[in-house]
């Protein structure tokens, strides 16, 4: 009776360990799994030459050569105006955080999957990079979603119940607030316009000194953006099509 008894203590014993072992274990591992492969590698693009005394826009760097952009545009279908915000908002995130390295094409590679660069539901960009109707996601109440309730009175989503993703690469109006950046110097920051969501998304990635050229730089900064493995992988796979098919930085 006396050794059933130790024998029945030590599969307790052993289940205890095991169990504490697999709880400290598979978030590691998920964590693991997030860093554990490379960074896409960073898209090359040719930017225009600037006169001798001109200076660039404000908050923008120096813009996509004109026949670079047509070309590449036409070699990854994204259309030539999100192509020409997320060369510019990649310029100036590394611009203002020189560790970063981030590539236009991770930013590209969120805008597709967020919005179709912004043409869901049939919209699409003006030439000033405006959606041409409001891009406004589903009601973050809980089902299927993260339950946030609304934190702008509606004034962005038009909810004033639950917030919504809005714009081209899908800010909720809370991030927003501090996120938001103005991409193409007319002083405001406006969700719905490419530049503007663009430079957002790509100064929001390289924030807390991360390092985009590191595997787990990298995969933190898409992580933060949307706390999912899967669209991660997502954004990974894209952002290696789009380098493979417009050329990469050596």
């Amino acid at each position: 009776m006396l050794r059933l008894k130790r024998f029945a203590v030590f599969i307790v014993f052993v289940f205890c360990v095991v169990t504490g072992f697999l709880f400290w274990a598979l978030p590691l591992s998920g964590a693991q799994a997030r860093g554990g492969l490379p960074a896409p590698p960073r898209a090359e693009a040719k930017l225009e030459v600037l006169s001798a005394g001109s200076i660039p826009a404000v908050n923008v760097t120096r813009s996509a050569d004109a026949q670079w952009l047509l070309r590449a545009a036409a070699q990854t279908r994204i259309p030539a105006r999100a192509l020409q915000a997320y060369v510019a908002a990649a310029g100036a995130a590394n611009h203002a955080a020189p560790t970063c390295g981030i590539g236009w094409n991770t930013v590209a590679a969120i805008g597709l999957i967020e919005s179709a660069h912004g043409t869901h539901g049939g919209g699409h960009l003006t030439a000033t990079g405006q959606a041409s109707g409001p891009i406004i996601g589903p009601s973050l109440d809980g089902d299927g979603f993260a339950a946030i309730a609304d934190t702008d009175d509606g004034a962005l989503d038009g909810d004033a119940r639950w917030d919504r993703a809005v714009g081209p690469m899908q800010f909720i109006p809370s991030t927003w607030r501090y996120a938001g950046r103005d991409g193409n110097g007319d002083s405001e920051a406006d969700p719905f316009n490419i530049d503007d969501a663009a430079l957002s998304a790509a100064s929001y990635l390289c924030a807390h000194g991360r390092d985009l050229t590191t595997a787990g730089g990298w995969a933190d900064a898409i992580y933060a953006y949307n706390q999912s493995d899967s669209y991660i992988n997502q954004v990974r796979d894209q952002a290696k099509v789009y380098a493979a098919q417009a050329g990469t930085a050596g």
